[in-house]
């Protein structure tokens, strides 16, 4: 097939990333529990017929920059005949899933003749996916067993599009809300199934060797964009270690994640090595090889700055090392990996950042905040409104944790880096209606961000308590003794906190970065997040990005002039002669 013209190119590549932002928008608007149709922990891709990555809308980057092309190849490897109207569940993490709780439906996409042409995914959060306690985060299962998941590996849910109900059966009666996860399983297959009839639409439209062309050279000009972004970073070896807190099944000094990245300008190539990290852990914080790959790929991404394809072509550009296991490269059953999307994921995309930083001024990030608090925790129980219906949802109430990096401030919302902002905050008024709770407060906290000339994004502090009816509550945290690093010269965010007040005498109890819970009237529990990191030093920060911190609430006067070096005036407006004096002292070196 001949070259087609850049006009081409952009319309059909964008017609792609159509087909799965509608899957997504599918899921969305039909999806069951409160963790997917309100927080949007979902994500939707398509991939060619042999496993590479072609388009992923508005995805997760953790749940789509690696391990989907693993699932592909799985479901393949698996069912060596595919037929038009199969379907697969997988969320194997030892067969290219991120982890257990991110159940995925696969739909092999079959033209007339019986071709395989694209495989669509459909990957949601599920708020239970049969652990032995309810949560889909059992940071402390020392093994797969003691996990409990039930794990797919490329099953067969579908044939000639009928559901096959055995498996059905499985999960309905292993899952805690049967219903709910039924209607999200739904969601999910629906999901799939748009994406199938809309490939098949164009395909049929354009012609399936035009379209097979175009995904190629799509692949090439992603390569392309890569490549230049590559050859104009400085030649070099940069090394950067973050620590995970300590928790239950971790060395006591917690979890050291080391990156050393390499850029080879003349072969326009990235290497990013993971090998130089400690063995799988007897918990569940090991990262599968999805998530490790994907981590990596995150910091490059973010490292970057620029707008650059996330695909299979730009992929090319980067060789990623890891060994087998090892906390942050392939696991190998059973260790657990229950937790693999966040906790040490993020801390191995904050080491790449940094890593990336050390090369040069302008590259690379701060570090993202540690997560997750009990803002985030997954909470259970039976609702008495209701007759005592039982429930089980993830929470995402807050956690701000955006790093810095050397162009602008750090998100408020970034929520985790592996989400990279993509997930949404919950409605208060929402999850009140839904669960047997108050939310009592959600505020961002002042002074806590990672300063620099570049500021990472203030704490947040979520509150909340039971009505009705007693309620469990489990969540694992990080951030709370090794707070998120800053780049080149900017400060540490804020460490994270977890607390519970008691109903008798209002006591308040410091919480550890593990808990499982039950909170009962009165009592309530609070979560702080870590700030972000900051990036440059605090005494280059414009002094109007000071003034209107301090004007938002963000930071305090007092803050804005030992911190910054910006002393204002009561009106709120810079005093410019007396900052300039002050700087002035502050940059003197001793």
């Amino acid at each position: 097939m001949p070259m087609q013209s850049a006009a081409t190119l952009s319309i059909i590549s964008q017609r792609l990333e159509g087909v799965a932002l509608r899957m997504q928008n599918t899921l969305l608007r039909t999806a069951r529990s409160g963790v997917i149709n309100t927080g949007r922990d979902f994500s939707c891709c398509i991939l060619s017929a042999d496993a590479r990555l072609v388009a992923v809308g508005n995805s997760l980057p953790v749940h789509v920059m690696a391990g989907p092309d693993l699932m592909a190849r799985s479901m393949m490897d698996l069912h060596r005949e595919l037929r038009r109207g199969d379907a697969f569940l997988h969320n194997s993490p030892y067969h290219g899933c991120s982890h257990a709780a991110d159940l995925s439906v696969l739909v092999p996409v079959i033209d007339r003749s019986g071709t395989h042409r694209f495989t669509v995914l459909a990957k949601a959060h599920q708020a239970d996916i049969g652990n032995s306690i309810p949560t889909t985060y059992h940071a402390a299962a020392r093994d797969v067993y003691e996990e409990g998941a039930l794990i797919f590996a490329a099953t067969q849910v579908q044939s000639e599009y009928r559901d096959i109900d055995d498996i059905v059966r499985i999960c309905e009666l292993r899952i805690r809300v049967p219903e709910q996860w039924r209607g999200d399983y739904l969601a999910s297959l629906g999901a799939a199934r748009i994406g199938e009839r809309e490939l098949l639409s164009l395909g049929e439209e354009i012609g399936w060797e035009a379209l097979d062309a175009i995904v190629e050279q799509w692949f090439d000009y992603s390569e392309q964009r890569m490549t230049s972004a590559v050859r104009a970073l400085p030649e070099g070896s940069a090394e950067a270690v973050c620590i995970h807190d300590p928790m239950p099944g971790t060395p006591g000094e917690g979890v050291p994640v080391r990156a050393k990245v390499t850029v080879r300008r003349a072969d326009a190539r990235i290497e990013v090595d993971l090998r130089d990290n400690i063995d799988c852990i007897p918990c569940g914080l090991n990262l599968s090889e999805a998530c490790a790959r994907t981590a990596a790929m995150v910091g490059v991404f973010n490292s970057l700055g620029l707008r650059i394809p996330p695909n299979t072509g730009s992929f090319r550009c980067i060789d990623i090392h890891l060994r087998e296991n090892c906390v942050v490269g392939v696991p190998i059953h059973p260790t657990s990996c229950s937790v693999a999307t966040s906790n040490v994921s993020d801390r191995l995309i904050g080491a790449v950042q940094l890593a990336f930083a050390k090369l040069g001024d302008g590259l690379g990030m701060a570090e993202t905040g540690g997560c997750q608090t009990a803002a985030q925790a997954v909470v259970s129980g039976f609702d008495a409104r209701h007759d005592d219906t039982r429930f089980v949802n993830q929470l995402i109430l807050g956690d701000t944790l955006g790093a810095a990096g050397p162009r602008e401030d750090g998100w408020l919302g970034m929520i985790t880096a592996g989400t990279a902002g993509m997930s949404f905050y919950d409605s208060v008024e929402v999850d009140e209606l839904h669960y047997p709770i108050r939310i009592e407060e959600r505020r961002l906290v002042p002074d806590t961000e990672g300063a620099g000339e570049f500021r990472g994004a203030p704490s947040s502090r979520v509150s909340f308590t039971p009505t009705h009816s007693p309620i469990r509550v489990l969540y694992q945290s990080d951030g709370g003794i090794n707070a998120p690093q800053g780049a080149r010269g900017g400060l540490a965010g804020a460490p994270s906190r977890n607390l519970k007040v008691g109903s008798a005498n209002g006591e308040c109890v410091e919480l550890g970065a593990w808990e499982d819970l039950e909170l009962g009237a009165g009592e309530r529990i609070v979560g702080i997040s870590c700030g972000g990191g900051g990036y440059g030093s605090p005494h280059r920060r414009d002094v109007r990005r000071v003034r209107a911190d301090v004007a938002e609430g963000y930071i305090t006067p007092l803050r804005a002039k030992r911190v910054y070096g910006v002393v204002l005036k009561p009106d709120g407006e810079v005093d410019e002669e007396a900052t300039s004096r002050l700087r002035a002292t502050l940059t003197k070196p001793p």
